[in-house]
């Protein structure tokens, strides 16, 4: 007996599956080509010479001579931890998000949190907020690890957490998941993805901290990984639906945009540079009409060694910045000021510097002495300093040797006027540093 011919139904089907992408991808564009028109920016407000090497001594910027105070947040040994992100609460303390595990990506990586009192001038201890675990038990779908958190404060005075899911592959199958808090972070919702693409919702992550507009939306920078990189600009409404999402760059070269915000209709957005054409430069592009259209991206004057940054406007619209002012390494972390939109940029102070060091001139005993010291000056109350050393070495040990990383920061300036920047410390730590508006004013000053 002949069997049935089944090319008709293997070519129906075929139609029917073709059919529903076609149709996912054009109710997305059709989404895009109906989506409200971009909002009007909300106007901020309040919202050295280098040491030599020494065989057994390593030099240190002395934070007591340069105005800043310094601790750690972080205090588990032996893991990797990385990526933070500061918010300020209701009650003018200050939360930190970060993620920390075995090792970047593994199964064990958590988001943790700790708050920062003014008053009292410590940290809480840490907690975790949200795991693998927790966030595929929410999402009723497999999640392989977690990453990169990001908070906001939203129109309606909710906390924001947005941080990266990976359900396959590496970051480049990314998508956002987003927790919201009614209590400034003590308790969270339950867990729900952002939907970014018609299709498959891969390769979104979130790096920069989100901000809010004129009319009460949340403005989203983010960046794709996946055939490219570049940058794009979402806009959410109270949900977490997307209203609107504008490129920002094309290539395979921008990441992790920060966007600062000048008035209603200008702002200037810089970029990670992970391209390979040198110079390697901070990337930049700018809108005059609230977002609508965006300046062809440029490589700007500031160094950049494929390394993330942060920055704020300040309240006379001068620019702050921090990041590795390098074309190679993340061993110095500076802060860097424009008084003209980012054409130009002067460094204000040196937070971190151990560029002086080579590999090579690293062995065990001088750099376990050095991360020790390094402890202490951060942190009076660091205590066992020899484990900060033994997490630090088993982050930053490679076939050339040891070496420094100060990378990953996150700036906040509170509404009484002080700052806060966190930034990654050797890949081990979570270290914070706090300056006044005094201080910064002498520093420009000093300037001029």
């Amino acid at each position: 007996m002949a069997r049935p011919n089944n090319s008709c139904g293997r070519k129906l089907g075929q139609y029917v599956v073709l059919g529903a992408v076609l149709a996912a991808f054009g109710a997305g564009f059709r989404k895009i080509a109906r989506r409200t028109p971009a909002a009007a920016y909300q106007t901020p407000g309040l919202s050295t010479s280098q040491p030599s090497v020494a065989a057994a001594s390593i030099g240190s910027v002395d934070h007591a001579d340069i105005g800043l105070r310094s601790a750690f947040v972080s205090h588990r040994k032996l893991v990797h931890t990385h990526a933070a992100s500061l918010v300020e609460l209701g009650d003018s303390r200050v939360r930190v998000f970060w993620y920390a595990g075995t090792d970047e990506g593994t199964q064990d990586v958590t988001i943790q949190t700790a708050v920062f009192d003014p008053r009292a001038g410590r940290w809480s201890p840490e907690r975790m907020v949200a795991s693998r675990e927790t966030s595929q038990r929410d999402l009723f779908r497999y999640v392989k690890k977690v990453g990169n958190p990001v908070a906001a404060r939203a129109a309606d005075g909710s906390l924001w957490l947005l941080y990266v899911t990976v359900s396959v592959g590496g970051w480049a199958g990314s998508s956002i998941t987003a927790i919201t808090s009614r209590d400034d972070g003590e308790t969270w919702s339950q867990a729900r993805r952002i939907i970014t693409s018609p299709f498959f919702n891969q390769s979104t992550l979130v790096k920069s901290p989100p901000f809010t507009l004129a009319d009460g939306t949340l403005g989203v920078p983010v960046h794709h990984e996946f055939l490219g990189k570049f940058g794009e600009l979402l806009r959410l409404d109270g949900s977490a639906a997307v209203l609107d999402k504008v490129r920002l760059s094309s290539g395979r070269a921008g990441l992790q945009p920060v966007v600062l915000v000048e008035d209603a209709q200008h702002a200037l957005v810089l970029m990670r540079y992970a391209g390979k054409m040198r110079p390697n430069r901070v990337l930049g592009t700018a809108t005059a009409d609230g977002g609508r259209t965006w300046s062809p991206v440029t490589k700007t004057t500031l160094s950049n060694s494929n390394a993330a940054l942060t920055g704020l406007v300040l309240a006379d619209g001068r620019m702050l910045v921090a990041l590795n002012n390098s074309e190679e390494n993340r061993n110095a972390l500076t802060l860097v000021v424009s008084a003209d939109s980012g054409s130009t940029w002067k460094t204000v102070c040196t937070v971190e510097d151990q560029s002086f060091v080579k590999s090579p001139d690293l062995k065990d005993a001088p750099y376990s002495a050095a991360i020790e010291r390094l402890a202490r000056e951060t942190d009076q109350g660091a205590t066992a300093a020899d484990g900060y050393a033994e997490s630090v070495k088993r982050q930053m040990r490679s076939a050339n040797g040891y070496s420094f990383e100060f990378s990953y920061p996150s700036l906040l300036r509170t509404r009484e006027g002080g700052f806060h920047l966190v930034y990654t410390w050797n890949e081990a730590f979570i270290k914070h540093v706090q300056f006044s508006q005094a201080w910064l004013d002498q520093r420009l000053a000093e300037m001029k």
